[in-house]
């Protein structure tokens, strides 16, 4: 025989749309209310006199229509939360604009005094590691011998030489080894943030070289 909390469980919703207001939410939680109790009504009037129903059986049924308005209410206030917790980070992602960040990438960038810089990180440490400078059609225009070096994040400056090679470079690339074993190796490059935005995914920054980035993959900010 189907019983009442099943019925229930047919002719509720459990998923609270995201634009429910609390109002909303608290005529949907007596409605249910009101559904459960007229069909435990029905189901004791219309129960087998021979096999009528035990209060253990009532009271496991009203705890389920219970735990039900109880999922209903920590889904309105979870969807709450995380409405806030958006709004809040967008706050914080306003601030980032017009700052500098660090993103994987392989441009150099000058400084305040002309010099070009870029970055790099390790997954293990390496005992010679080699940053190579590349124009933009890629022809190698000079190398800093970086020595041996620890694993994670490391910086680096080049002096262009002359004003030609300055001009021409356009990235770099950097080659790590311990012993005769190639080190990993992902190439950093300073950026700036020129907008924010959020969405389903999350905070997203705009970057000036970039484009869009995830929040999640900024290494770090200047």
């Amino acid at each position: 025989m189907t019983t009442a909390i099943d019925s229930l469980a047919a002719s509720i919703n459990p998923t609270t749309s995201p634009s429910a207001t609390p109002s909303t939410s608290t005529k949907n939680d007596a409605a249910s209310a009101d559904r459960f109790l007229k069909l435990l009504v029905a189901q004791m009037k219309n129960q087998d006199p021979l096999n009528p129903m035990d209060n253990a059986q009532i009271t496991s049924q009203m705890a389920q229509i219970n735990t039900v308005q109880g999922i209903e209410k920590l889904n309105t206030t979870m969807l709450a939360m995380t409405s806030g917790m958006g709004q809040m980070q967008a706050l914080q992602g306003a601030a980032l604009v017009g700052r500098d960040v660090l993103v994987a990438g392989s441009r150099l960038v000058a400084n305040s005094e002309g010099a070009l810089q870029g970055g790099f990180e390790l997954d293990a440490p390496a005992d010679a590691v080699r940053v190579e400078i590349l124009s933009g059609a890629g022809a190698l225009l000079d190398s800093v011998a970086m020595g041996a070096e620890t694993a994670g994040r490391h910086g680096f400056t080049w002096a262009p030489r002359d004003a030609d090679s300055g001009a021409a470079a356009a990235s770099f690339r950097v080659v790590a080894k311990i012993g005769s074993a190639s080190v990993a190796a992902t190439t950093l490059m300073r950026d700036r943030v020129d907008a924010v935005s959020t969405g389903s995914e999350g905070l997203t920054l705009e970057l000036r070289m970039s484009g869009s980035v995830p929040y999640s993959d900024i290494k770090a900010f200047n």
